[in-house]
């Protein structure tokens, strides 16, 4: 799944509203924090996760690491926080950042 530069464009515009999802601080990626990032997916796709590290990359590689578990993929990544999206199989109206925004 690779996104377009247009496609990332609109998911920015969508996520900048977002409030965070999922803080990953010093203990890094246990496995709640991973189930929390994964039904954070199914039920919104476009999700803020915040990542309390001090070294940039050990960041950008659990990021790599967080994309490739979850089959999501890296929209922006500034400073601390990232934005990573994923399609739901059946997204739910009610929940889904992008259906919700468009309506």
């Amino acid at each position: 799944m690779s996104l377009t530069s247009k496609e990332k464009k609109r998911l920015r515009a969508t996520g900048h509203a977002l409030k965070t999802s999922v803080t990953i601080a010093q203990r890094g990626l246990t496995e709640n924090v991973g189930q929390e990032i994964n039904r954070a997916l199914e039920a919104h796709e476009l999700i803020k996760i915040k990542l309390q590290l001090p070294d940039r990359e050990i960041r950008k590689g659990l990021l790599r690491k967080i994309c490739s578990a979850h089959g999501a993929e890296s929209v922006q990544n500034i400073g601390h926080t990232a934005l990573i999206y994923r399609a739901a199989k059946r997204p739910d109206p009610r929940l889904s950042n992008l259906m919700r925004r468009m309506s």
